[in-house]
C-alpha cells in the first residue's frame, strides 16, 4: 500500500504543478530551462505509474474490503465509462462542441472514469486510487475553470461533424475496452466482473 501512496503523490502530484502551483512551475523551469524541467517531469511521472502500478497490483493480492458494491451499480458503471471515453477522445479531436463547452474534457475524463470505478469496486487499494484521481480531478478542473474566468476569452465554436466523429471515436475506444478484451489486455481484469 505505501507503494501505492508514494506512486501516486509523485504521479498526480507532478500532474498538479500547471493547475495548483504554477509558480512552482515557472520557477522550475527557470531554474532547469524547458528541457531540463520536461525531463524532470517526464522521470516522475514514469517512477509516480510504475510504482503506482507495482503497488495497486501488489495491494489487490491480499484486498481489504471496505464495502461489496451492489451488482445494480454496474450497468452506471458502463455507461459512466462511455462518456468518460468520449470525453477523452474530445480532447483530441479538434473543433467538436464536447471540448469547446467544457474546455477540459481530458480532466472531466479522469473524474468520470474514476467515480465509475469507485461504483464498483470496495477494497481498500481501489478507494486509494480511484478516490485519489477523483480527488486530483475535482481539484485541477475547479483550478482551471478559475484560470478560464480570468483570462476571460471564449475558445472556438464547435463543430458537428468534429461533434460526431469525437462520439462516434469515443464510442468505439469504450467498445475496445468492454467487448474487445482492451481492457483484460492493458490492465488484466476482466471489465465488471469482481472475484469475490
Amino acid at each position: 500500500m505505501l507503494q501505492l501512496l508514494i506512486g501516486l503523490a509523485l504521479f498526480l502530484g507532478i500532474h498538479s504543478l500547471q493547475s495548483l502551483a504554477p509558480q512552482v512551475r515557472q520557477n522550475s523551469m527557470a531554474r532547469w530551462g524547458s528541457l531540463g524541467f520536461k525531463a524532470v517531469y517526464a522521470a516522475v511521472s514514469v517512477l509516480g505509474l510504475y510504482l503506482l502500478v507495482q503497488g495497486y497490483g501488489q495491494a489487490r493480492l491480499d484486498p481489504v474490503v471496505l464495502w461489496s458494491p451492489p451488482r445494480g451499480l454496474q450497468m452506471g458503471t458502463i455507461l459512466l465509462m462511455w462518456v468518460a471515453m468520449i470525453f477523452l477522445v474530445a480532447t483530441y479531436i479538434p473543433g467538436n462542441h464536447i471540448k469547446a463547452k467544457l474546455r477540459h474534457p481530458m480532466t472531466l475524463s479522469v473524474k468520470v472514469w474514476a467515480l465509475g470505478h469507485l461504483l464498483i469496486n470496495g477494497n481498500l487499494a481501489d478507494v486509494v486510487l480511484f478516490g485519489g484521481f477523483l480527488i486530483w480531478s475535482v481539484l485541477v478542473f475547479r483550478a482551471a475553470r478559475q484560470r478560464d474566468r480570468h483570462n476571460l476569452h471564449s475558445g472556438p465554436e464547435g463543430k458537428w461533424l468534429s461533434t460526431a466523429l469525437t462520439v462516434v471515436v469515443g464510442t468505439g475506444v469504450w467498445a475496445a475496452f468492454f467487448m474487445g478484451g482492451l481492457h483484460v489486455w492493458l490492465v488484466g481484469v476482466m471489465p465488471l466482473i469482481r472475484s469475490s
